[in-house]
């Protein structure tokens, strides 16, 4: 299986890279993946209608880069166990899925073209996360869907 992250703005943080190196690591015996980083729209200023307009440039990139499957991470998308994520991705390998995308919009979110276009969308939550972060949470919980797809212990 092929697992994308499709995410808007630059990654600066060490400590977060760091961080998501060591899972990208670990998932290299499950599948292969890949982060695909793309520009971030300036919005000097956050007015309704620029905000609008922000998400809308961002989201044309986004969906040039959709492939296979795709799971929008989105704060009115469906919440999920963990469990639950990797039934999801089990299901998808069984029928014949070899690629899934996940999006991670930008500051402002995913403009709803972009929502459109994905297969489903998913809530890590009701706290709002900076998308930098959200990076490493959900190359994590890739990683953990693989290992209780394993029986691992490391879903405890």
């Amino acid at each position: 299986m092929n697992v994308r992250i499709v995410c808007v703005g630059k990654l600066k943080e060490k400590y977060l890279k760091d961080g998501i190196d060591e899972y990208l690591k670990r998932l290299t015996r499950f599948c292969k993946t890949e982060i695909v980083e793309l520009a971030e729209e300036l919005c000097l200023d956050a007015s309704p209608q620029n905000i609008l307009r922000t998400k809308a440039a961002e989201g044309e990139r986004i969906i040039k880069s959709l492939k296979g499957y795709c799971i929008a991470l989105d704060l009115k998308g469906k919440m999920l166990t963990s469990e639950q994520l990797s039934a999801k991705l089990s299901s998808l390998k069984t029928e014949g899925v070899s690629t899934v995308t996940f999006v991670i919009g930008g500051s402002y979110g995913i403009d709803k073209a972009v929502l459109d276009k994905c297969d489903a969308s998913i809530c890590f939550g009701n706290f709002t996360y900076p998308h930098q972060l959200m990076r490493l949470m959900l190359a994590e919980q890739i990683y953990r869907c693989f290992m209780i797809e394993e029986g691992s212990a490391y879903h405890k």
